[in-house]
């Protein structure tokens, strides 16, 4: 076995793994059990010689301050994050979706520049081994359901109308990636929203996600 690859998974709540849920805000914050989530699939498929370092805040957005929750930017704790947990072989990013809700009135392209300013943290950071800076993988998250309007998240996503912002993620996101030479994966070719929350990843599609992850994962680092 060679040198253990460390990556660390930066995100949201569909990242930590919340179980979705139609009965509101404080019924909600159930986890997928870990083998189960994308990540610790993710994990297995991978194998001893990686290390899937897991951060994932629910609510957390890519650079804004949320006047409501608080805490959620993601940029401001993502350098402290990285200096704690290098040397990195790996950087994965999937955050956005928090992003979209009307108190930031943000647009797609917008948080795509979020994204661009969590690229720009990494590169400077130094969190590679012996000060360098390790490959960015960066992931568009999954889309909002179209129906989130009769889902209990309907008032904090700003329905439908804010939640079809999601569609214009994948290529704007991909843009910003390839400006920095990271490596970019499309969430939503893998896995959909829930019909609970429209939100959050189906049960499902846990499975699906963590094998394209490991995949891309492994043709990254080898």
């Amino acid at each position: 076995m060679g040198k253990k690859k460390y990556v660390l998974c930066y995100g949201d709540s569909n990242t930590w793994g919340v179980t979705p849920d139609r009965n509101g805000f404080y019924n909600f914050l159930r986890r997928v059990p870990e083998d189960e989530r994308w990540t610790g699939i993710a994990q297995n498929l991978l194998g001893d010689e990686y290390k899937l370092l897991v951060d994932g805040n629910c609510g957390r957005t890519t650079v804004w301050e949320d006047p409501i929750e608080g805490d959620k930017n993601g940029n401001l704790y993502l350098k402290p994050c990285l200096w704690a947990q290098m040397p990195l072989d790996l950087v994965v990013i999937m955050l956005g979706t928090n992003d979209l809700k009307p108190r930031f009135a943000v647009n797609a392209w917008d948080v795509a520049l979020g994204v661009e300013v969590l690229i720009n943290t990494v590169l400077k950071s130094g969190c590679g081994e012996g000060g360098t800076t390790p490959p960015i993988l960066i992931m568009s998250p999954i889309l909002v359901g179209e129906n989130i309007g009769e889902t209990w998240l309907d008032g904090m996503f700003g329905g439908w109308e804010r939640g079809k912002l999601s569609l214009d993620f994948a290529r704007h996101f991909k843009t910003v990636a390839d400006k920095y030479h990271c490596h970019f994966l499309d969430a939503a070719q893998y896995a959909r929203p829930s019909d609970e929350d429209c939100i959050h990843i189906r049960l499902e599609d846990h499975r699906p996600l963590g094998e394209a992850v490991a995949a891309k994962i492994r043709e990254i680092l080898g």
